[in-house]
């Protein structure tokens, strides 16, 4: 606000009363052919977005009235709450600015723009809990709408939280199933595998048949705070778009409106069921059932929120000691991690948007499976087309090639440089061979037998690669060029998997093996035909 106040608008102009209008009456040629033309003085640009806003005003107010009812007093709850959180975060930048104005080397950039920096803005969003965690997250994955500060902050945005009592799962799930909890499950472990902000996951037994199966549960009055949340997020975007019309061009609205509807899909468990049996019917077209899977969903014992799936064993793809245990060559299984992953974003109406070692497992029985279908992507054939260009010149490092197809990919208004946009490229992708990957051997003896068992992880910089990233993102903003966030969610996924190469297969080049199919013979075949 104290850069706007700088601006002198008011004294460039009088605004005036009321304006005047007048008309003239042309004669021309030997007709007297009359023409009549109506004019009026133009007004400024600052009258004519005064009028807007005048305008608007009436719409601004019924928006806010109407999402303040649509929320209701859970919204004065989380207000509260908001301050809290506030303060807390606020006492601790406080701290941390009195330690640093206290020794030699003054105030760090972080702590001079106080709690809008990117890690007090992060500690701040994951203490407000699920809504701020998810959109922390959202921010972390669209670095072509959010400074590169905040984008790599964020990728600290951890989503976990504390689990929520046994008692209170089992109300949930009493009242999701409609029945006696004993009455479908042998047992339910009221102990947790897994505890995020939104749900938490149970391991159970399926009374009869005897299969195991994993419960993911909706905590209790999430939904409650996501719409509250959401709507005070809401509410702020449109008043900020009218005080500033300028990030109206930037579709600020949109962007919370698209936010929201991602986040309210991520919490109907329905949607969730619908990817994991998308990707099972298109393993089973391709005839891949023997080479990876994802989890059986049982729909008799789900609903909105609660999702009941087939309990799957194995090991994270980055577990290199058990995984040789499983198989006899890691690399193999990493190739049909590959297909099948990238046959699915022709065949499926979503890919996979998060396989990270959690989501992406090798199994007992030595398939590849893919769990938790939370987040997915949606690719247009237009982004397709210029990522199949992408990735083949990447693989061959032909950057004349990887320009156009990104410039392609882009929306853009201007002539773009290709050749000076490739040696652009060049630069950045020669030094993706200078990632820092160090891989972490372990050994521990086992209490009973006595026995060392040895295991190895890869360590890679996620940092070093978020920033890879930016770079290819921040030089093609330099040339104009803005991309779908479904370009950043592919990235995303391909840099998991070149982590994955680097300790299964250090050999492998990802993008040129031929055994890879990153446009596959199936192209043709749609199974929803």
């Amino acid at each position: 606000m104290a850069a706007c106040s700088r601006i002198p608008m008011v004294h460039h102009f009088q605004l005036p009363m009321s304006t005047s209008m007048a008309t003239r009456k042309l004669k021309y040629g030997p007709n007297k052919l009359s023409l009549y033309a109506r004019y009026s003085q133009s007004p400024d640009l600052f009258t004519t977005r005064l009028q807007d806003s005048i305008q608007n005003l009436p719409k601004l107010l019924e928006d806010i009235v109407q999402t303040s009812i649509n929320t209701g007093p859970r919204g004065a709850l989380r207000l509260a709450q908001g301050i809290q959180t506030v303060i807390g975060v606020g006492s601790e930048w406080v701290a941390d600015a009195s330690k640093a104005a206290s020794s030699s080397g003054g105030l760090a950039t972080e702590l001079q723009i106080g709690l809008s920096s990117p890690i007090y803005l992060r500690k701040l969003f994951e203490r407000m809990g699920a809504t701020y965690i998810k959109l922390g997250q959202f921010i972390a994955s669209a670095p072509t709408l959010f400074p590169p500060d905040y984008v790599l902050e964020f990728q600290r945005c951890f989503d976990r939280a504390p689990s929520v009592p046994f008692q209170e799962i089992q109300a949930i799930l009493r009242q999701e199933l409609g029945k006696p909890i004993d009455t479908v499950f042998d047992y339910v472990d009221p102990t947790p595998l897994a505890s995020a902000s939104i749900a938490q996951v149970h391991g159970a037994r399926i009374r009869g048949t005897k299969e195991d199966v994993v419960i993911k549960v909706l905590k209790p009055g999430i939904e409650d705070i996501l719409v509250a949340d959401l709507n005070f997020v809401y509410i702020v975007a449109r008043i900020l778009e009218f005080l500033s019309p300028d990030l109206s061009r930037a579709s600020l609205v949109a962007i919370v409106k698209d936010i929201r509807e991602s986040m309210l899909e991520e919490i109907d468990f329905r949607k969730e069921a619908t990817n994991v049996e998308s990707f099972r019917r298109y393993l089973e077209s391709m005839g891949l059932t023997q080479q990876a899977t994802a989890p059986k969903v049982y729909k008799e014992y789900s609903s909105k929120r609660i999702l009941t799936m087939e309990r799957l064993y194995g090991v994270p793809l980055t577990d290199l000691n058990s995984i040789k245990s499983l198989v006899p060559n890691p690399e193999t299984s990493l190739i049909t991690a590959l297909n099948v992953w990238f046959g699915s974003l022709l065949a499926c109406d979503t890919f996979h948007a998060d396989v990270h070692a959690g989501n992406l497992w090798l199994l007992r029985d030595g398939r590849i499976g893919y769990l938790d279908f939370g987040i997915v992507g949606r690719i247009s054939p237009k982004t397709w087309a210029a990522m199949e260009v992408f990735l083949a010149s990447v693989g061959t490092g032909e950057y004349e090639s990887m320009a156009s197809s990104l410039i392609d990919m882009g929306a853009t208004s201007s002539n773009i440089d290709t050749r000076a946009f490739a040696r652009d490229l060049e630069n950045i992708f020669s030094s993706i061979q200078d990632l820092d990957t160090e891989i972490i051997v372990t050994a521990a003896r086992e209490p009973n037998t006595n026995a060392t068992a040895v295991s190895a992880n890869v360590v890679v910089d996620e940092r070093q690669m978020n920033t890879l990233f930016l770079d290819v993102v921040r030089v093609s903003e330099s040339y104009g060029l803005r991309f779908p966030r479904e370009f950043a969610l592919l990235m995303k996924q391909l840099l998991y998997f070149d982590r994955y190469t680097r300790l299964l297969a250090p050999n492998l080049n990802m993008l040129q093996d031929q055994r890879i199919n990153i446009v596959p013979k199936q192209r043709s075949i749609n199974i929803y035909q």
